[in-house]
């Protein structure tokens, strides 16, 4: 499989890579646990086939000092005793937010809710931005087949 556009190769590209970094930077350092976050990351990255995002953040993760057990287990989650109430409900968010053209009305009211009980108002923002940066890249990488595996933790900052 040969990558499709090399971000460095298009100028219209380039610049959006550069934007979509920069509106990462959004939110604040410490909004959320970094493991919340790369739990996210890795969720919404494993739902899309984002080789290359499944890739970053898994290292990331583990450069971190997430469990292997945790990372192996996040695309089962429902059904694993390893994650928090918080961390469960920040997945479900996820998902739901991934896979809006799968249910229609896109997250539940029930979803959101649950999120709402272990976090507050900064930090839903936080899980919003998050997943809707994280699904932009995903979709930015699976179009234009670029591909995981020589990733290497903080290489992108």
């Amino acid at each position: 499989m040969d990558v499709r556009l090399d971000y460095s190769a298009s100028e219209i590209l380039a610049t959006f890579v550069k934007r979509l970094s920069a509106a990462g930077g959004a939110v604040p350092p410490g909004t959320l646990p970094l493991a919340t976050q790369n739990l996210v990351l890795t969720r919404a990255s494993q739902i899309n086939g984002c080789a290359v995002c499944v890739d970053m953040h898994t290292k990331d993760a583990q450069h971190a000092g997430e469990s292997s057990l945790r990372l192996n287990l996040v695309a089962a989650w429902r059904d694993a005793k390893v994650f928090t109430e918080a961390e469960r409900a920040a997945l479900e968010l996820a998902e739901q937010g991934t896979r809006i053209a799968d249910a229609a009305g896109g997250v539940t009211d029930e979803a959101w809710a649950n999120a709402a009980k272990h976090y507050d108002a900064d930090q839903l923002a936080a899980l919003v931005c998050l997943i809707a940066g994280i699904n932009a890249w995903n979709r930015l990488n699976v179009i234009s087949r670029n591909q995981g595996g020589d990733y290497q933790p903080g290489q992108w900052g």
